[in-house]
């Protein structure tokens, strides 16, 4: 199921950073006040810094810090991850707490992270699998501190499971049952554990599926990595075999920003290429057919891609030149194109050259302005 995907973008250029939503409004995850889907960007106020949406089918929430460090919360709330002590939804922003040293957020499957700007990693929410890593399974509906370590740098969450990286370090946790923490078992872990020994790992990428969970990672070096459920070809190691430990994909040493949906991935590479393997049934791969394949294929000739963004089942990614691309899926709006079509090759989501963050959730889609 690609359910309630959401998507989460920002721009540059226009006074006060607004911000922008489209696709499906589930339980007001669009943060407009009503359950309407939007299938164009629609403003949603302004002086917003950085979103993040729910990333597990109808997981329908979104998260954001705005420009004075505070961070808001809106949508679905079954499992206390708004934040607001409580369990009631919400169709438009809310305040989490009165602090101003909020700096990012992180949107898992029905729970939430973010880190304040002295380096702690907090979280709240769904955790039943420990994916909140406070070291039980104990639901908490307001923010509680991960740890004691100030360092953290690249987080990616997942619908039951974090890959964070701290120092170099990659630490893991939540739901393994295919391995999706690399830690060569299908163990639980309710605390971060470290995935190997190694100080190099640099971007973590998870999977926002329930059921077909994976992990990306690349190092300083350059090289990515991938483990957990291969179905599909999501690792991009030429079959759908299932690794309980990290494997690298391919040779190259190029590899710069990857990003997981529910069955395909994506990277881009240092010379602005972009590439992307697994699942294609809706064409989220980009590749102009609905064939899906287990090794990394370039998407078009392109040298000026930016930062992917992989949801249920279609993609985003921006430019250097500050534009929005969209394809795959396009039910509810998800690719805020106007209409409900899909595609299987880039579309370019209005004609703004100021985009700056993007991100996406279940079935919505948010960006800002500078």
């Amino acid at each position: 199921m690609f359910g309630s995907r959401n998507f989460l973008f920002a721009k540059t250029a226009v006074a006060g950073n607004p911000l922008f939503v489209w696709g499906r409004n589930l339980f007001g995850a669009l943060g407009l006040g009503d359950t309407t889907n939007r299938s164009s960007p629609v403003q949603l106020g302004s002086g917003w810094a950085t979103p993040s949406g729910g990333r597990k089918a109808y997981s329908g929430f979104t998260l954001s810090t705005k420009n004075d460090g505070t961070l808001w919360a809106w949508g679905r709330n079954n499992n206390g991850q708004l934040g607001q002590g409580n369990t009631t939804n919400r169709s438009s922003p809310v305040q989490i707490g009165a602090l101003t040293n909020w700096l990012t957020p992180f949107g898992g499957g029905y729970f939430s992270l973010c880190k304040k700007t002295d380096g702690t990693l907090w979280s709240w929410g769904a955790n039943q699998y420990g994916q909140l890593g406070h070291g039980n399974t104990t639901y908490r509906s307001s923010p509680v501190q991960i740890g004691a370590l100030t360092t953290w740098t690249t987080v990616s969450a997942g619908s039951y499971f974090v890959l964070a990286v701290d120092n170099g370090k990659l630490f893991a946790w939540g739901k393994n049952d295919f391995g999706q923490l690399g830690l060569n078992d299908t163990t639980n872990r309710s605390s971060p554990v470290q995935v190997g020994a190694l100080t190099t790992w640099s971007k973590p990428a998870v999977s926002s599926n329930g059921i077909n969970q994976f992990s990306l990672c690349t190092k300083t070096d350059g090289t990515l990595w991938s483990w957990g459920n291969g179905q599909y070809g999501v690792l991009g190691l030429g079959s759908s075999t299932t690794f309980y430990s990290p494997k690298q994909v391919g040779a190259l040493t190029n590899w710069a920003t990857p990003a997981a949906g529910d069955v395909h991935s994506l990277c881009v590479k240092t010379d602005g290429t972009l590439w992307s393997w697994g699942g294609n049934g809706f064409g989220q791969g980009g590749q102009g057919t609905t064939s899906s394949y287990s090794s990394p294929k370039q998407v078009g000739a392109l040298t000026n891609w930016s930062t992917p963004f992989g949801a249920a089942y279609h993609t985003l990614c921006t430019k250097t030149d500050g534009t929005l691309w969209s394809w795959g899926r396009g039910q509810y709006g998800l690719l805020g194109l106007g209409n409900t079509t899909s595609y299987s090759s880039p579309k370019q989501v209005g004609a703004l050259t100021n985009w700056q963050k993007v991100s996406v959730g279940g079935a919505t889609s948010l960006g800002t302005q500078t």
